[in-house]
């Protein structure tokens, strides 16, 4: 979707069309931009800027907070219109998707005609843009369609996927950040064509089986990452994490745990929405001066549970915080899976399975609601208003168990 935040905000508000907009939060708090307008691009600023710095380069923007909930409405009707096209519809966020559309020929035509109709569909059903790459991997589609933004549609014919990627730079690769840029700038790699050349010996040597996963991007292939499985197969995360940065730093030891009840409550929403249950539980703490720890604790039962989240992170803290210094971000993790399913009936007993009944009640509420209907009341304290860039519960397509090709069920079903 064309800066799909901003394009949302744009049906409530049109006289903010045509304007440098900035969607994240006011333009002197922490935190980063989720998404800009194109005229504000054009002053530098991007998705994941500081917002203070694009305040600086763009004075005149409008700093908007963002509504996620607008954003999870639209990005289920974009959904439900995908899944007129074809049943195999993997979203991988609240704003991008994948399509396989292969063996819809009769019905939508050959890639450029079927790619046209869906265009125009959610044009005609949303009044939104988006812009479509077509390929015969997910890796170039995704290039493909940012390459063709905004409001475009490019096709990269089978055969030539290495000649479209060798001039681009690097950092068109999904999964490489500044991080692996730098590093592979060291090396004399600016190009994907440059990566393309390299030697896979040389790659795995020095990134190992991240550097084979490049050697796949470079030639176009779906290797690593998100890209392992079917599209449209279920991929249970490896781990669940939220973490919030204050707007100023604190050393109030009550709010840091109210906090911490949120985050836990956000954590096991996401782990029940999967089936999932946790082991272990990670702390993150960092300081005023940026310097960071984590500690984490693996329990002897796996939970889904928000009040075991809590105790656990709670106690983490206490036992590794330093209260002579102030803190600037707070977060918790939660991973080592197990099938809540499997474990249910083995580690049940009263006290869990009243809370499993009363998290579920809460689950729904919140499914017809928001989020924000129901929390508990250790967590009150500290709420914060939800960033617009964080990966919520609930997206379309999401659903535990979900098969490609089976009737979407309802969010949280």
């Amino acid at each position: 979707m064309d800066a799909f935040f901003v394009s949302v905000e744009e049906l409530y508000d049109p006289a903010l069309k045509g304007k440098a907009v900035v969607v994240g939060g006011k333009a002197n708090e922490r935190g980063v931009v989720s998404a800009a307008s194109y005229e504000a691009r054009k002053f530098g600023v991007h998705s994941a800027l500081p917002l203070r710095t694009a305040y600086k380069l763009c004075p005149h923007a409008i700093f908007i907070e963002g509504h996620p909930e607008r954003y999870r409405e639209y990005s289920g009707r974009v959904y439900e219109i995908f899944r007129q096209f074809t049943p195999a519809v993997e979203m991988a966020s609240v704003d991008e998707a994948y399509l396989d559309m292969t063996g819809t020929e009769r019905l939508h035509g050959p890639p450029l005609r079927a790619a046209h109709l869906l265009h125009e569909a959610v044009k005609a059903q949303t009044q939104l843009n988006c812009s479509i790459g077509i390929a015969t991997s997910r890796l170039v589609a995704k290039i493909a369609s940012d390459q063709a933004k905004p409001n475009g549609i490019l096709r990269v014919l089978p055969g030539v996927e290495a000649r479209f990627l060798a001039p681009l730079e690097v950092r068109k690769v999904p999964g490489v950040g500044k991080v692996t840029e730098k590093q592979l700038h060291e090396i004399g790699i600016r190009r994907i064509g440059d990566l393309a050349a390299l030697d896979e010996k040389l790659l795995e040597a020095r990134f190992g089986k991240w550097g084979l996963a490049l050697a796949g991007k470079a030639q176009g292939l779906d290797a690593g990452s998100w890209f392992d499985g079917e599209i449209g197969e279920r991929g249970d995360p490896k781990s669940i994490s939220h973490e919030h940065t204050y707007g100023e730093d604190t050393k109030d030891q009550a709010r840091l745990e109210a906090t911490l009840a949120h985050l836990a409550e956000k954590v096991g929403r996401r782990l029940r929405e999967h089936g999932l249950s946790a082991r272990t539980v990670q702390l993150k703490l960092r300081y005023t001066d940026f310097s960071t720890i984590t500690r984490a604790h693996t329990m002897a039962s796996p939970t889904q549970l928000d009040i075991d989240l809590i105790e656990e992170s709670r106690a983490l803290l206490r036992a590794n915080w330093d209260t002579r210094r102030t803190v600037r971000l707070i977060g918790m993790q939660a991973s080592g899976f197990d099938d809540a399913q499997e474990q249910m009936g083995l580690l049940e007993d009263g006290r869990t399975e009243r809370w499993r009944k009363a998290l579920s009640a809460a689950d729904k509420l919140r499914d017809r609601f928001g989020e924000g209907a129901v929390a508990l009341g250790s967590g009150m304290g500290g709420h914060y208003r939800e960033r617009v860039q964080e990966n919520p519960a609930a997206l379309p397509g999401k659903e535990p168990g979900k098969e490609p090709g089976k009737e979407p069920g309802k969010p949280g079903g």
